[in-house]
């Protein structure tokens, strides 16, 4: 009784554990895509405004806008293609690598540019421009140039699969049209090539003509008839699927 009692008390806390560890990866797994949808969300908002003050605002502030936009634009387009190429290509994770080192770069430089946009020292901000821009520029530079490697690698095993692929339908159909001109063996199956729509009948060899006496000599003799009365009926011609005549009753 107490090891009953004992192995429902387990088998309770076994359940409770189980549930207490499944409702925290839910809470969890919804967690995450709460925060997935406002940091997408959020990034949406931010790209907007700041098209929206790279066209609509002059000056050193549209300036900032554009870069920050640009930057922004570059760093995401390559990170998404470098982790969606990553699973078909290992060899990509030291561009990935790479590429996390680059962000450190690329998010300190867009943090500057958040702080410039509130700077009230118009003429400070100005002169620092060119130093902006070429930082911009040589980050989204690097971005670009692991993208596009990345992009021109994918499609170059592409265009090695293509390029095989079509060597290897050119040989098979190259075989399909090689037809057999040699009749069929015992065994093998005739081939389409071998087949005509008239064909010509076999001409065989004629045989040698048999001697007269030769002949006479194997001719064979018809056989003998017994001899019928004269004037006799000739027997009826019965066939298997004929019924047999029932006998007439006396009665």
């Amino acid at each position: 009784m107490e090891a009953a009692i004992l192995i429902l008390a387990l088998l309770f806390v076994a359940f409770v554990v189980l549930g207490v560890y499944v409702t925290v990866k839910v809470v969890g797994a919804a967690k995450r895509g709460v925060e997935r949808t406002v940091t997408q969300a959020r990034r949406t908002v931010e790209d907007t405004t700041l098209r929206a003050k790279s066209v609509g605002q002059p000056g050193v502030a549209g300036q900032l806008a554009q870069l920050r936009l640009s930057l922004r634009t570059s760093m995401r387009a390559t990170q998404d293609a470098l982790h969606a190429r990553l699973a078909e290509d290992e060899s990509l994770k030291e561009s990935l690598a790479l590429f996390e080192r680059l962000s450190a770069h690329g998010r300190e430089l867009d943090d500057e540019l958040r702080r410039l946009e509130r700077e009230p020292d118009k003429r400070t901000m100005a002169a620092r421009m060119p130093g902006l821009r070429e930082r911009t520029e040589r980050i989204t530079h690097s971005a670009d140039s692991l993208r596009w490697a990345a992009l021109d690698r994918a499609r170059q095993f592409a265009d090695d699969d293509l390029a095989s692929l079509s060597e290897q339908i050119e040989m098979e159909s190259g075989a399909l049209r090689d037809w057999s001109t040699k009749g069929p063996t015992n065994g093998e199956s005739v081939s389409w090539g071998d087949l005509s729509d008239n064909p010509a009948p076999a001409q065989s060899k004629p045989s040698p003509s048999p001697s007269p006496e030769r002949s006479a000599r194997t001719r064979p003799e018809p056989p003998a008839q017994a001899p019928q009365a004269i004037g006799a009926a000739e027997p009826p011609v019965t066939y298997p699927w004929q019924k047999s005549p029932r006998p007439e009753t006396t009665s």
